[in-house]
């Protein structure tokens, strides 16, 4: 039988786990500086996951091209697949692989993010997606698991949370985002 509280304390280890690490508690900072400077230079973030990772990529963007905490300007963020008319009729003329790919070519230019989020790293159309991105020169952070999968080879910054449990990845991945979001927030518009 699941025991609700070792499903928590799962949760808490692997997010100790982040807070005990001052290296990844770095990367973090220097991504979050990176989509300020970004937005600072009229920059665009672009996300895309599959799954519960779409929905992470969603909610991000949601609270960047929303607000967070700040009632504020908006800010240029995307979840690549909310157009479903787009994201099935690539998937069915093309192939599923290429669903966010194309959208990078579409709008994604030098120096803007690309946050690409898979659990084991090894989604294909997320890695065909990071691999557009270099090719137009924009900022790739990989959000992972443990290994990074062959994500890893495609990423300015790899945001690989110490799991190979999806849920509590996800769980932490979430988390990574709202301080994200939250950093950005705070840098551009906390003084206005």
């Amino acid at each position: 039988m699941l025991n609700i509280r070792e499903i928590i304390e799962q949760s808490l280890k692997v997010k100790q786990n982040i807070l005990q690490d001052a290296e990844f508690i770095g990367k973090i900072q220097i991504v979050a500086d990176k989509i300020i400077e970004t937005y600072k230079n009229s920059g665009k973030l672009l996300l895309c996951g599959n799954g519960g990772s779409a929905a992470d990529a969603q909610h991000i963007a949601a609270e960047l091209s929303g607000r967070f905490y700040l009632n504020r300007p908006p800010l240029n963020a995307e979840a690549l697949h909310v157009n479903t008319s787009y994201l099935t009729a690539v998937a069915n003329d093309f192939s599923f692989n290429e669903v966010y790919s194309r959208l990078v070519l579409a709008f994604g230019k030098r120096n803007d993010v690309l946050i690409a989020f898979s659990t084991s790293g090894n989604s294909e159309n997320i890695i065909n997606a990071a691999i557009q991105a270099q090719k137009v020169e924009m900022i790739v952070v990989g959000f992972t698991g443990d290994t990074g999968g062959k994500l890893k080879e495609h990423c300015s910054f790899l945001i690989n949370v110490p799991s190979k449990d999806t849920p509590r990845i996800q769980e932490a991945h979430i988390m990574i985002g709202h301080i994200i979001c939250e950093l950005v927030e705070n840098a551009l518009f906390s003084n206005k």
